[in-house]
């Protein structure tokens, strides 16, 4: 492997791979920077496996990619000299590789940012197509894109470079994955033809077709996506931010969290238990039970469940949205014992004296009780973020206002919206953005080609009910509680707990998530024309 140092802290070179790591490691580098696009020859390797390897050799990483014949963009130069400044640091302790395929743009991309003394004023970029926002629903629609259009050029805006599979965190707080099964690097995840810009979107302007950053540029549209999930307000509830992750407070909502909840649940023996639930809309409805029920069912096959006091406060009016599911639901609520209260909302914790303060609702009118916890497991109350709430695209309750089924702006026809973020009220779930995706991929290009948008979601949500350790109802329905199974009745009833049902849950879906919904490759989710039904 050849080195160049243009630095004592930061040298460049051609394509590294996997088993060069550790000899780079050895030599005192911290940190290896991409200059190159994924896929410019057949043997090069991926950035995504690179960047995997790096992280677990303790290697920072970071992805800048430069179209072979291209001269940096002033985004790409901005971002390099940025990451350079976090990865040598202020007492230059850093030692940076970069590379591409003979080591020519990265010396380029080196020597620009370096050039820059002082910021340079913020310059508008303009793309065909904008995914605001790099989760699971923007990630699949900038895949599903390039896969119909790969000559658009897209960009997808997400400061993160972490990606999580979020419905995983049910099972960490189980006991059954580790938090590290569901994070993996944003950086392989972003679709290789896609233009990554590692910023914050602080502001809209549809009327203009442009969105505002936080470093001050603007990035001008044909069309956009947005794409921004929904924010977890744990401000809300006076006293819950003090003390997350300590006095038996915790949340399968939060990676860092779902870890500490199965340390409470293996070390609690006796007890009280409260599990909350807020008032919709929320991400994935059935993800505050599914945590109470395997804690029972660990509970239980420990043999310590009866000393285990359990309590389900929920601010609903019924313990689940679509009746059909709710009669498998209660056996397993009969059959834990546990204290059931429709109507009561978490509105406040004292971490250090352990009491939980709910309002409930009754026929005789409001209530605050205060009830003593050994362990208190929070779900938030949730809201569109605030960047969209304050801008043109929100609507009354401040998501995105769309259309419930082309999923295009009611607004302005050149904006669509996925996932968390669009007004809809389907259910907030990752198998209603994997559905949702095509959807909105197929009618944002009829849009573009000015014809009329043919193509309609239906409302499909999934929500595998973890019932026990081994056994989940899988609730799958759309609009107005209909329900869309995707297998039929005689292979798996989803209103029955059933193990087939827990083997797609563990086994299935995250290889659905990762190497299909994330890659734009559509099993089980055609979309649909209107007349299709």
């Amino acid at each position: 492997m050849s080195l160049r140092f243009l630095t004592a802290h930061f040298a460049v070179s051609p394509q590294i791979r996997v088993e060069d790591l550790p000899a780079l490691k050895e030599q005192g580098f911290t940190a290896i920077i991409s200059t190159r696009p994924d896929g410019e020859e057949k043997d090069q390797p991926s950035v995504a496996d690179l960047g995997v390897a790096a992280e677990k050799c303790g290697l920072a990483f970071a992805y800048i990619p430069v179209r072979m014949g291209a001269t940096p963009d002033a985004h790409s130069v901005t971002v390099m000299r940025r990451t350079l400044a976090e990865m040598i640091g202020p007492d230059n302790t850093g030692k940076v590789l970069a590379y591409c395929r003979s080591g020519r743009r990265a010396s380029d991309l080196f020597e620009l940012a370096s050039a820059q003394t002082e910021e340079p004023a913020p310059k508008s970029q303009r793309f065909d197509v904008v995914v605001v926002g790099g989760g699971a629903g923007g990630l699949a629609c900038a895949a599903s894109l390039l896969r119909r259009r790969p000559e658009l050029l897209v960009a997808v805006i997400e400061p993160s470079t972490e990606h999580y599979y979020q419905p995983g965190w049910t099972l960490v707080g189980g006991g059954v994955f580790t938090a590290r099964d569901t994070q993996r690097s944003e950086v392989g995840l972003i679709p290789a033809r896609a233009n990554w810009i590692r910023q914050a979107v602080t502001g809209f302007k549809p009327e203009q077709n442009r969105v505002e950053l936080g470093d001050g540029s603007e990035i001008l549209y044909d069309a956009m996506i947005v794409a921004t999930g929904i924010k977890l307000d744990w401000a809300a509830i006076p006293g819950l931010t003090e003390t997350l992750g300590k006095n038996g407070v915790t949340s399968n909502y939060r990676y860092d969290l779902a870890p500490y909840t199965w340390e409470l649940v293996s070390k609690l023996e006796e007890g009280t238990a409260l599990f909350t639930q807020p008032p919709m809309p929320i991400k994935c409805a059935g993800a505050p039970q599914k945590a109470m029920y395997l804690a029972c069912d660990a509970w239980r096959r420990k043999g310590v469940l009866g000393r285990v006091q359990v309590a389900f406060d929920t601010a609903t009016p019924s313990l689940f949205g679509v009746a059909d599911f709710v009669p498998a639901l209660m056996n397993y609520i009969k059959g834990y014992s546990i204290d059931l209260t429709l109507k009561s909302r978490l509105v406040a914790v004292d971490g250090e004296k352990k009491i939980a303060t709910f309002e409930r609702t009754t026929d005789k009118g409001t209530e605050r009780v205060e009830r003593k916890f050994d362990m208190l497991h929070v779900v938030p109350p949730q809201t569109a973020p605030d960047v969209i709430k304050s801008s043109p695209l929100a609507g009354q309750d401040g998501f995105v206002s769309v259309h419930p089924d082309t999923m295009q702006h009611t607004v302005f026809p050149n904006v669509f919206a996925v996932g968390d973020v669009a007004g809809t009220s389907n259910a907030k779930t990752a198998a209603a953005a994997r559905k949702q995706a095509p959807v909105v991929v197929e009618n944002l290009i009829a849009q573009l080609s000015g014809r009329k948008l043919d193509y309609a979601y239906d409302g499909y949500g999934g929500c595998p009910l973890t019932v026990e350790r081994g056994k989940i109802v899988l609730a799958e329905f759309g609009y107005g509680g209909k329900l869309l199974p995707t297998l039929p009745g005689w292979i798996l009833d989803g209103k029955k707990p059933t193990r087939l049902a827990w083997f797609l849950k563990e086994k299935i879906m995250p290889r659905l998530y990762w190497d299909f919904m994330l890659r734009g490759r559509e099993l089980f989710v055609r979309p649909a024309k209107k007349h299709e039904g």
